[in-house]
Formats: structure tokens, sequence, C-alpha cells
């Protein structure tokens, strides 16, 4: 009998890691050849527009000061929120959307994809916290590190969110990024088109790393503006609709 129980449970431990695995295949998609092979999920749009983005916030700090350098800079953007932070500072998530920014969805905390099975109630709880911080639904889903797994998918098409990741991204989380490295690796790259990926927070990152991001922004802006693009949010990038949500309470707040 305990020969047959330990067989019994090394059978189901296989099947949940392959359960895991498969489930694990898409978030290939961070990867940069496979975003390029698909343009909409990394937000190829539309070519005389970049979207601007930033990830991990709200920050009770960072958020701010870069709300108020893009309000210098006339430009708009789309964050995306972690849910655990919208609740530490709620009227950081009032001053983006009064800035006339784009809120989306981010997740519930900064985690890795290990648990498909939470998947769907964690991303109904971050979009229940952000929805009803922001006063309205959101459109957008970026999974954290860009790991866009089969169930995230699954849960935020439910909910009527859209998958975005990114085309550019400036690295800023990381110790060693000053202005001029982040704003140099985006307009090396950049074109027309392209979705920008920075962030507002070092809640995952390096300490203090959203300071290049903020002292960033005035020469990525001004590329832009140069070359005939214009600098707004998610919104108007020209992305195909976000799907209808479930016809169910399934993502009522």
């Amino acid at each position: 009998m305990t020969r047959r129980l330990a067989v019994a449970a090394g059978a189901a431990g296989v099947l949940a890691a392959g359960a895991v695995v498969a489930d694990l295949l898409p978030a290939a998609g961070w990867l940069p050849p496979i975003r390029r092979i698909l343009p909409t999920l990394a937000g190829r749009g539309d070519p005389r527009h970049v979207a601007l983005t930033f990830d991990d916030g709200p920050h009770p700090v960072a958020t701010p000061l870069i709300l108020e350098r893009l309000s210098d800079l006339d430009a708009r953007a789309t964050f995306f929120l972690l849910a655990e932070e919208v609740l530490r500072c709620p009227a950081v998530v009032a001053a983006i959307h009064a800035g006339g920014h784009e809120i989306a969805v981010h997740g519930l905390r900064h985690d890795l994809p290990t648990r498909p099975w939470r998947d769907r109630a964690e991303l109904t709880e971050a979009y229940q916290v952000i929805s009803e911080a922001a006063g309205h639904r959101p459109n957008w889903f970026r999974p954290t590190y860009g790991f866009l797994t089969t169930s995230r998918y699954a849960a935020a098409r439910r909910l009527g969110l859209r998958p975005v990741l990114w085309t550019v991204a400036g690295r800023d989380w990381l110790a060693d990024r000053d202005a001029h490295a982040v704003s140099e690796r985006v307009v090396r790259h950049l074109t027309g088109g392209d979705t920008v990926l920075l962030h507002d927070s070092d809640v995952a990152a390096a300490p203090g790393c959203w300071r290049a991001t903020l002292h960033a922004l005035d020469r990525i802006v001004d590329y832009c503006d140069a070359s005939g693009w214009s600098v707004g949010p998610l919104g108007e990038h020209g992305l195909p609709k976000p799907p209808d949500p479930a016809p169910s309470d399934f993502w009522r707040a």
C-alpha cells in the first residue's frame, strides 16, 4: 500500500510539474524574437505614434515626479499598476487619472508565474482593486516580467483585458543605469509605432533606479517630437480594441 501511495504521489507530482511547464510555454513571448513575430502582443501600433508606458507603480515619490515631468513635456502615458502598491498609495492613482493618463493592470504583486491555479483569482483581485481606485475599468494587461502564461492570458481575456508587452525597453531597472544610458537605449532602437517600457517604481528593481527614468524623459520625448511621432497612451496607439468581459459577475468589483 505504501509503495502504491508513493507511486501515486510521484505520478501526481509529475502531472503537476507538466501542467506548470505547459502553462509557462507562452511566456517565451517576452523574448525579442518572439515579440517580433507577434506585433500586436508586443504593442506595435500606429507608425505615427509612440506609446509610453510605465510599470510597477504607483510609487509615493517617483510617480508624482514623473507625472510632473510628463506634464511639463505635454506628454501622456499608460501606467501598469500593481494592486498591492495601489492600496498603499491610492491618492497617486487619482493623480495619474487627473493628469489624463491611462491606468492599466500589471498584477496583484510583482511575482513570477509559479502558481497557475491562482492566476484567475489573483488577476481578478488586482483588476477589482485597480478598477475601484481608477474609477473605471482598465483595458490593458501587462504581466509581471512580461511572462504571459496560458492561465494569465485566459484570465485577462475573461476580464476584458488585452495583453500588451513592449517593443523597446530602457532597461531602467538596473543599478548601473543613468539617464543617458536609459535614453540612449530607447532612442537608438525607437521607431514610430513602438511601445516603450519604463518604470516609475523600484519595488522590483534596483533602489532609486527610477531617477534615471525621470531624467531620461526629456530626451525621449524630444526625440519623438523631432521625428514627427506623437507620444501618448496605448489607447491612442491604434491597437485592436480589448475584448468584452465575460458575461458574468466574474470581473465585477
